[in-house]
């Protein structure tokens, strides 16, 4: 594909530093209006608040089109226009802390290409090992999918939301909260921020609800329903796009396991994005 053999990019690497600042954890939780977190030096930080670190710092001159760096660098320079962030996978070692030295050792485990409805994909699967003074803290795979630019948008099949859930919560979204958890984290991609572009080149219906919020949001609603329970597993993989103008609603379903399946889910009763939540024990 693209002359490149994408079976090279498999096993590179890349190190990275930074430290968990309270700004920006402050600055989430302002956006989530999460207003009881105290984020002192030594305090523990929300599972996931790991996403405000290590950005992605590049400059205007090596940004794309879509808002996101040029392709190529650490990852391979795969041309389909399209990419997001489709599913990811975690297991939590340790809780990283305010004020703790992060080092992030990322790896390419695999690339594959595929031929699905809408055209040719191409799937490439990174593993993050977030290490602090203490040893491992949280191992992390996220699988990153290209796609082609459609023609329409035209949605995935629907996936009912469950019918009984053991919770249910109102999740208000609006361009703001998009926008600023595109300053956030550094993502420029214009489909979260700039609705011409999302649906003039995107072809979407509106602007889109990043994935990574909506995983975000569901760890935030299982932690809230389940309070002093501290996450070991969680697992999220994106379903159906949701978007700004969408009533969305965050469900979670209790597991014989004693773990929860966590959904967004928007106002016609469609799942959005599922997840997995199982817990270590209670907090100390």
């Amino acid at each position: 594909m693209d002359g490149i053999n994408l079976q090279d990019w498999v096993g590179r690497t890349e190190e990275l530093s930074d430290q968990a600042y309270p700004t920006p954890a402050r600055a989430l939780a302002a956006t989530l209006d999460d207003v009881g977190t105290e984020f002192a030096i030594g305090k523990p930080l929300p599972e996931l608040w790991y996403w405000l670190y290590f950005l992605p710092v590049v400059p205007m001159a090596e940004i794309g089109s879509d808002g996101h760096p040029r392709r190529g660098g650490f990852l391979p320079p795969i041309s389909l226009e399209r990419r997001m962030w489709a599913s990811g996978r975690h297991v939590f070692h340790d809780r990283l802390r305010i004020g703790d030295v992060l080092h992030k050792t990322s790896e390419i485990t695999k690339v594959s290409a595929k031929e699905g409805k809408t055209g040719s994909m191409v799937f490439v699967t990174v593993r993050h090992a977030i290490r602090t003074g203490r040893g491992l803290a949280v191992e992390e795979e996220q699988d990153i999918v290209y796609l082609p630019m459609p023609k329409a948008f035209t949605p995935p099949a629907p996936t009912a939301a469950p019918e009984s859930p053991t919770w249910s919560e109102p999740c208000p979204i609006d361009p703001v909260l998009l926008f600023r958890f595109s300053a956030l984290t550094f993502n420029g991609h214009r489909i979260h921020y700039d609705e011409p572009y999302a649906t003039g080149v995107e072809k979407y219906p509106g602007l889109v609800v990043h994935g990574p919020l909506q995983a975000l949001l569901l760890m935030q609603s299982a932690r809230r329903h389940n309070p002093g329970r501290v996450p070991a597993r969680y697992t999220f993989r994106a379903v159906r796009p949701l978007f700004a103008f969408d009533r969305v609603s965050l469900m979670g379903v209790a597991r014989d396991d004693g773990g929860h399946d966590l959904f967004t889910v928007n106002g016609d009763g469609h799942v959005g994005m599922q997840a997995t939540v199982a817990w270590a024990s209670e907090e100390p």
